[in-house]
């Protein structure tokens, strides 16, 4: 295996770090909130203050998510290969 399989790899971990993001996410926004579905900047019925947490927190989350996927991602690939990838 060499650096150059890293940004493949990552890129797939990436995008599945995306969909546990978004998983994760609207399970703690049902929690938090008691709605399905977190408000869109664009949608009339909420205040600014409401969008501005629910974008605050999803971004809180998919931030913290890809840092563990990154990280993750990056240690298992030295486990593999005895080398830190280089991006």
């Amino acid at each position: 295996m060499t650096t150059s399989l890293y940004k493949p790899l990552a890129m797939v971990a990436g995008v599945a770090g995306g969909i546990a993001a978004n998983a994760v996410f609207t399970r703690v926004w049902r929690t938090v909130s008691g709605e399905d579905q977190a408000p869109r900047a664009t949608a009339r019925d909420y205040s600014w203050r409401e969008v501005l947490v629910a974008a605050a927190l999803q971004g809180a989350i998919f931030g913290l998510v890809k840092a563990a996927i990154d990280r993750a991602g990056a240690t298992g690939y030295q486990q593999l290969t005895g080398k830190w990838p280089d991006k």
